[in-house]
């Protein structure tokens, strides 16, 4: 695509992004770790990862065994 497209139109879109960049909100990395930490504490209850997955609904459960004898 870009090969097909005149070095000003390149440009042109390389400053429409950084624009968009430029008025994106910023936050600082601690606040974001701390909202993060929150929000998997606040969730894990209900992660079956974490909780594990009750037997009785588990779809991957194996249905038999294999016995050699």
């Amino acid at each position: 695509m870009a090969r097909d497209m005149a070095e000003k139109d390149i440009l042109t879109m390389e400053v429409t992004q950084l624009k968009k960049e430029v008025s994106t909100a910023r936050s600082s990395v601690a606040a974001a770790c701390k909202e993060t930490i929150e929000f998997v504490e606040a969730q894990s209850p209900e992660d079956p990862l974490i909780k594990g997955v009750p037997e009785a609904t588990n779809p991957y459960k194996e249905k038999g065994g294999c016995i050699i004898s």
